[in-house]
């Protein structure tokens, strides 16, 4: 008699990149574990719960939960569920997703390493995990000891939104790098700075997150955004939903198992060093440019712009709080980090790559660094 094939009904939104990627990790996970047999069709960021599922005589579900009435579809099934969407609503499914506690620390560190002094923050309050972005954002920039305004987008006529931006984003002191807590938003923000006048990335420099390829690719100019792991979260959801179905581990009720956010992809409407300096802002551009080379260092920097060693020391770490040493070495280990996250080559290839003569330094000074080995983290980041 044949082995009976799981049924699994993946109710995740296809319309971002988000969803899709994670739909790519249940995927993936299937193609190793399987077979499972997947229900899966188009749906939005508003789509309800099928009605023929409701007498579903399946096995499981993966599930972006919209709202109090899905949630309670849901229940209703008795089957095993994985809340792949929010930790908000009050359910007893064990949740995967993105650690938003990380998103906009980060985003704030990618303006602050670009030299950035001034700062704000569009947000979007219908959902609790976009304000968790925003106070971590204006939590990360107050480290820096630096204010940041923040703008409350409501759900309003679109042009009227759009002329409150443009009234709000002439206001702002420049150059400011801001947030857009996701990239509708950014997108937005971008169309208000045009019909501003304001120059991106010039005068106002912007990031959204989730990463999603139509909205930054479209936006004018393209705009910059911290990936979400989204395979991670579809092939993280998978297993624990299949080792659930198999009785391997029951989940306890609410558990979240959360994943760290991806790099930014730097696209133009970030791709700016903005220091008033017009010298340091020339040595991080030059720095930027070839830190992965073996041969840069100091004094290199230094003849290039022609100011001493001792200057350009003094100046850089006032502007950005880093050396020029530092500065050198955080390029080269993010593209360490890059290369181990998103290729297979060897240490000693990366290592070439990255401006590293020895292998075995550049492993243990990255261990010194993450608190891990190279292939650690490179385990990490595949899950």
């Amino acid at each position: 008699m044949p082995t009976r094939i799981p049924q699994i009904a993946v109710l995740v939104d296809t319309s971002r990149s988000y969803g899709r990627d994670i739909v790519r990790g249940i995927r993936r996970y299937v193609a190793e574990q399987g077979p499972w047999s997947l229900y899966l069709e188009p749906r939005d960021l508003r789509s309800s719960f099928p009605d023929w599922l409701k007498n579903w005589q399946g096995d499981g579900i993966l599930s972006r939960t919209v709202d109090e009435t899905m949630l309670r579809q849901l229940k209703a099934t008795k089957l095993p569920v994985i809340e792949l969407r929010t930790s908000v609503l009050r359910h007893p499914f064990p949740f995967v997703g993105m650690d938003n506690s990380v998103i906009g620390a980060r985003v704030a560190e990618h303006f602050r390493n670009r030299g950035f002094q001034r700062f704000a923050c569009v947000l979007d309050v219908s959902e609790a995990f976009f304000i968790e972005r925003s106070e971590r954002f204006v939590e990360a920039v107050g480290g820096f000891g630096f204010g940041c305004p923040v703008f409350q987008s409501k759900r309003i006529h679109w042009e009227q939104h759009q002329r409150d931006l443009v009234a709000w984003l002439r206001e702002l002191p420049k150059p400011a790098g801001v947030f857009a807590v996701n990239d509708q938003l950014g997108f937005w923000v971008l169309d208000a700075a045009r019909r501003a006048g304001i120059a991106v990335p010039e005068d106002l420099a912007v990031v959204g997150a989730e990463n999603d390829n139509m909205l930054c690719e479209t936006a004018s100019p393209p705009l910059s955004s911290l990936r979400l792991r989204g395979q991670a979260v579809g092939y993280d959801a998978a297993r624990i939903l299949d080792e659930w179905m198999a009785g391997k581990r029951i989940p306890q009720t609410g558990e979240k198992h959360l994943h760290l956010p991806g790099d930014i992809v730097v696209r133009q409407s970030s791709d700016i060093v903005a220091v008033e300096d017009p010298r340091i802002a020339a040595a991080l551009r030059f720095i930027r440019q070839h830190a992965t080379e073996e041969d840069i260092d100091v004094p290199r920097v230094a003849r290039e712009v022609a100011l001493s060693r001792t200057v350009l020391e003094r100046r850089m770490k006032a502007l950005i709080g880093r050396s020029p040493g530092e500065e050198i070495n955080r390029l080269r280990f993010a593209a360490v980090e890059k290369l181990l996250s998103q290729t297979d080559l060897t240490l000693d290839a990366i290592a070439a790559r990255c401006g590293f003569t020895h292998p075995q330094y550049m492993a243990g000074a990255f261990r010194k660094r993450k608190g891990i080995t190279p292939g650690e983290f490179r385990k990490r980041a595949a899950v």
